[in-house]
């Protein structure tokens, strides 16, 4: 099984999270080598990344890759729940996905953008889109150990990278205590501990900053 990532993607950072959850064997092609990107365009047009090569099969979407692996690579730790359970994990996942990453890649990516071509009024949405879904989750984390309760799930892959970089780009306000005390949860967790540690030496491809808080 061979895995095209990066380390510092946070959608690499997603599925390596559950890969190493439940210690599943594969090939790290890490992108920082034109050769693997080379690859990785033979396999998919886009060249976005992850990208999953098992058994003939090419899979593409952090979320996909992870069900795929849950089916084609079991483990010790079920990160999809069957049933009720597993609906809210998937809503999690997609909200972490939608509401959280993308809006934080905005903010970020417009950064990268050469002079004249930002977008200010895109930022400040995505800013916004920030400051109202922090709240809510930091409500809906009442109680709770985990995303979706007190087992680590797909939800938690997805909370990780998403969360670790949204609060480089746009701080957690402290006031949230229950979601700060989350994220800190999350990067001590030895998974997310390993993605993070791997992706430090490409910190300075962070165009906002990366802080040495974390």
């Amino acid at each position: 099984m061979k895995l095209y990532a990066h380390p510092f993607s946070s959608y690499s950072q997603k599925v390596l999270i559950a890969l190493y959850e439940n210690d599943v064997p594969f090939d790290y092609l890490n992108l920082e080598a034109a050769t693997v990107k080379e690859e990785l365009a033979s396999l998919w047009p886009l060249k976005r990344f992850p990208v999953l090569v098992d058994q003939g099969r090419t899979l593409i979407e952090s979320s996909t890759i992870i069900e795929y692996l849950q089916c084609a690579h079991p483990g010790p730790r079920c990160l999809v729940p069957a049933g009720e359970e597993g609906i809210e994990v998937h809503m999690l996942d997609r909200l972490f996905d939608n509401y959280v990453m993308t809006p934080m890649q905005k903010v970020v990516l417009d950064r990268m953008r050469p002079s004249g071509d930002h977008d200010g009024y895109g930022v400040a949405q995505a800013r916004e889109l920030l400051d109202k879904i922090y709240p809510w989750l930091d409500e809906r984390l009442a109680g709770r150990t985990w995303a979706a309760g007190e087992a680590f799930t797909l939800a938690d892959c997805a909370a990780a990278p998403s969360l670790f970089y949204a609060d480089w780009a746009h701080e957690i306000p402290h006031s949230l205590t229950r979601l700060r005390a989350y994220r800190a949860r999350l990067l001590a967790h030895p998974s997310i501990v390993r993605v993070v540690d791997e992706a430090r030496p490409y910190r300075h491809y962070f165009p906002l900053g990366a802080p040495v808080r974390d």
